[in-house]
């Protein structure tokens, strides 16, 4: 398989086997909370730390959602984001490596990305986890509208996943809009409830699928050029007996499958996410000035929603999630909202002035982000660690 060669990569290879291991030393007047939460929130570099909870966390993390420095060639408050690009491949290089060793056999990684790294990155990640582990590469529409002041502004941000097993991975299903619960009607008074009708016809040909339909009022139809039937006859007319076949009010129109609203089990994520539905970059910074204030809030936050969404697909109730690059705590704070057990590891001073205040805000029940959604009141804690020798 091709890889990426930079400056120093060598060292980046054999960084992870290097680093040492060290103990999580607990700070009691950090910690809050419920005094035997499973939570842990970690100061240190991620490197030291991810390698300090291997012995104790390999391959138990269920989730890994990360937002790590993009690279952007510009400096902010709280990290440095101005990082050469040798220099920020080798940083992540290692990181990957621990990462992928925490994740359980049905976990998945996810990962923010902008243009500027993002598919030097694949290409890394296609390395460290395979390339057959791949999944998806998210587009969020991260703005809701162009930046007037650029000849091109960017609309989007990439979050890269990736399964430790794709044959074990087993994604939730998302639950339907208000929007998307509204599209479904009962012109016929079906006794089953409201329901949505989908196209009948499907890509390709197939013999055993290319039957001529006749409707309920004798007009013939046959499948789309290019196209056949999505079953078989046999299947076909089973369906309609089971009044699942939708031919239009004068029952003359092209059939269209019948799904009911009472037997939804919600809808297939995929790749293209609005900002309607994950939250946009606006909703962030409030989110952040509204927890600390205008003057102190972090630069480049991500939304609640966004990490929700995420958590929503790859973990369910009680599973660990792991952010490694936690910046803000916005990951542990919605894992926590969620009733997931966590695991958050930063470097900076903001581990202490901006994480713990708002995860101590969290178990009180503080109630923006995603809190009125998930019906959040509070409860729970975490324990701080700092990395002993």
């Amino acid at each position: 398989m091709p890889t990426l060669n930079w400056h120093k990569r060598e060292e980046a290879v054999r960084a992870a086997t290097r680093a040492p291991y060290r103990l999580l030393e607990p700070v009691a007047e950090l910690s809050y909370g419920d005094a035997d939460s499973e939570n842990l929130l970690i100061q240190g570099d991620n490197l030291d730390a991810l390698k300090a909870l291997l012995p104790y966390y390999a391959g138990r993390v269920r989730c890994i959602a990360i937002d790590p420095p993009y690279n952007t060639q510009s400096a902010f408050q709280h990290y440095d984001d101005n990082l050469e690009h040798s220099t920020w491949l080798s940083l992540m290089y290692p990181r990957l490596e621990l990462l992928r060793d925490l994740l359980s056999e049905d976990g998945s990684i996810w990962v923010c990305m902008d243009d500027n790294e993002a598919h030097y990155l694949k290409v890394v990640m296609d390395e460290v986890f395979g390339r057959k582990r791949f999944i998806a590469n998210v587009v969020w529409q991260k703005r809701t509208s162009p930046d007037a002041r650029l000849q091109f502004s960017g609309a989007h941000d990439h979050v890269l996943v990736y399964a430790c097993d794709p044959d074990h991975l087993l994604f939730n299903k998302l639950p339907l809009s208000e929007k998307q619960r509204a599209t479904y009607k009962n012109p016929d008074k079906d006794p089953r409830g409201p329901w949505a009708s989908s196209d009948y016809s499907a890509q390709g040909y197939r013999p055993n699928q290319m039957y001529t339909i006749t409707t309920p009022s004798g007009v013939e139809h046959k499948p789309p050029l290019g196209m056949c039937w999505k079953n078989v006859e046999s299947v076909f007319l089973g369906l309609v007996a089971d009044n699942r076949i939708w031919f239009g009010k004068d029952g003359k129109g092209v059939p269209r499958r019948k799904t009911f609203l009472a037997e939804s089990e919600g809808r297939v994520p995929w790749s293209w996410w609005t900002n309607d539905e994950a939250g946009h970059n606006q909703e962030a910074k409030q989110e952040i000035n509204d927890l600390f204030g205008a003057e102190d809030a972090f630069d480049t936050p991500k939304p609640e929603r966004l990490f929700h969404r995420i958590l929503t697909i790859a973990s369910n109730p009680g599973d660990l999630v792991l952010d490694s690059f936690l910046g803000s705590a916005t990951t542990a704070a919605v894992a926590h909202k969620m009733g997931r057990r966590w695991m958050g590891i930063e470097l900076g001073d903001h581990a202490v002035t901006h994480c713990v205040p708002r995860l101590k805000k969290v178990v009180d029940g503080e109630q923006g982000g995603i809190s009125e959604a998930v019906g959040w009141k509070g409860g729970g804690g975490f324990r701080f660690c700092r990395l002993g020798p």
